[in-house]
């Protein structure tokens, strides 16, 4: 009878409902073959399974860990170090590069001995990206030894990305301690890192010399000659 009914139906009523009957039918589908997952309401139960029995992923943890970090900061030197000395663990423990990274950009605003030999240990990581990390984390503690560290990597890291972002915090420093490694990177024989060494030089001293690495291989041998003759010629200008 209701095949009757519905073949008596004008065409285009018909497609129409033939038409909800198929999307009817695709949505009673999905719930029943397990489409619902899409849901946000399912989804949101999925994540918190998911949570319980995998823990926090990356981004989580770096959150949880920035939120900590906040925290911390307000407290007491002692509350601090302890929070520091938790973070050892965590850096050891630790698997994906993106936390360790972040780990190290919140060690430096931690003075106390557990942040600093972390943001030591994270210059010889085997990550690139966590070695970059390290490599920030020094020059926003600043001060001769960010100067040392930062040295050292750009004199034996293989990655040429590593050594590159070496020389650009040593520049970014802008202590004249760093003269004599951004001397040393003038001879080395990638022109990326002679022109990073430059860019450095010029930070570090205050000078524009142009972008000539042999105008810079020379003021870098005797840096004070400059500085006098640049005071000489400044005291001529004022006179006249």
């Amino acid at each position: 009878m209701s095949r009757c009914l519905f073949q008596g139906l004008p065409t285009a009523v018909r497609k129409t409902m033939k038409s909800r009957a198929l999307l009817a039918g695709c949505v009673l589908s999905c719930f029943l073959g397990g489409c619902a997952s899409s849901l946000p309401w399912v989804d949101s139960q999925q994540a918190a399974i998911e949570k319980e029995k995998y823990g926090l992923n990356a981004d989580q943890r770096i959150k949880e860990l920035r939120q900590q970090a906040k925290k911390s900061r307000s407290d007491d030197s002692e509350a601090q170090a302890e929070f520091s000395r938790e973070l050892v663990n965590e850096m050891l423990a630790e698997h994906d590069p993106r936390v360790r990274a972040e780990i190290l950009q919140l060690c430096a605003d931690f003075d106390n001995p557990s942040s600093r030999a972390i943001c030591i240990g994270g210059l010889d990581d085997p990550d690139t990206l966590v070695r970059i990390a390290a490599c920030d984390a020094w020059l926003q503690i600043g001060g001769d030894e960010a100067v040392q560290y930062l040295a050292n990597r750009f004199r034996s890291d293989e990655d040429v990305d590593v050594r590159l972002h070496a020389i650009r915090d040593l520049g970014a420093l802008g202590n004249e301690a760093a003269i004599p490694v951004l001397a040393e990177a003038l001879e080395a024989p990638d022109p990326a890192v002679q022109f990073r060494a430059v860019a450095s030089l010029k930070e570090v001293s205050g000078r524009d010399l142009g972008n000539d690495v042999n105008a810079w291989r020379e003021w870098a041998e005797d840096p004070a000659a400059y500085r006098e003759e640049w005071s000489v010629a400044e005291v001529w200008r004022q006179i006249f």
